[in-house]
């Protein structure tokens, strides 16, 4: 089956909705408060909602104590049932994990979660993942849909516009990517050049040297 057929294939796809359903609920607070400005350690923890989401794996995860705290990590957002966007970015984001090599999933965590939790299960995920040869360390995963709106907004893949921001095709084109202990983020188009994404999110490590674009494009 290629990626296409993939997609439409997944026009009906209904499994693995149980798992869904026994998230907990979540409990996250949204921002920062003034009392944890000046100690970082509650500063980081509150400024990402550390909501319950369920890997392609099937485990339940916590976004922020098991995901992203204390890592280098890449995130973006996805719908299996995207047809144009999504299967580019997804495919130029596996040429990414290969300029990363080996240091994906042991010191950078690479995770792709879904705009349509309530299509994509556990199991669509981890099939749509084995469709793009994802390697270890990559992890696709769904959640609540409310859950998944607050995330999707606390990491910055929003708009102001009402019109823009209902439309899922406008969340998916970018990828963001920091070093959680150092409070370091940033994003870059999802498309963009592996190479140059790999690069600047190396630049953001200690001692890391800026890219120079000219060299990326060389």
């Amino acid at each position: 089956m290629n990626k296409r057929d993939f997609i439409k294939s997944m026009g009906g796809a209904t499994l693995g909705v149980a798992a869904l359903a026994t998230l907990p609920a979540s409990s996250a607070k949204f921002g920062v408060d003034s009392l944890s400005k000046a100690d970082p350690v509650l500063r980081r923890k509150q400024a990402f909602a550390n909501i319950p989401l369920v890997t392609h794996e099937g485990k339940v995860v916590k976004f922020y104590d098991d995901l992203i705290k204390n890592k280098t990590v890449m995130i973006n957002f996805m719908y299996a049932r995207c047809g144009d966007i999504c299967p580019g970015m997804t495919a130029n984001l596996r040429q990414v994990q290969k300029e990363l090599g080996d240091r994906v999933g042991k010191d950078v965590f690479m995770y792709s979660i879904s705009l349509e939790p309530e299509h994509d299960t556990p199991e669509v995920l981890k099939a749509y993942a084995e469709l793009f040869h994802v390697q270890p360390g990559w992890t696709f995963l769904t959640g609540k849909k409310d859950d998944v709106e607050m995330l999707r907004r606390q990491l910055g893949f929003s708009f102001t516009d009402p019109a823009i921001d209902k439309d899922r095709s406008q969340h998916i084109g970018v990828v963001k990517f920091g070093i959680e202990s150092l409070e370091r983020w940033g994003m870059s188009p999802a498309m963009g050049d592996p190479k140059y994404i790999a690069e600047y999110l190396r630049w953001m490590e200690p001692n890391g040297s800026r890219p120079v674009l000219t060299e990326m494009m060389g």
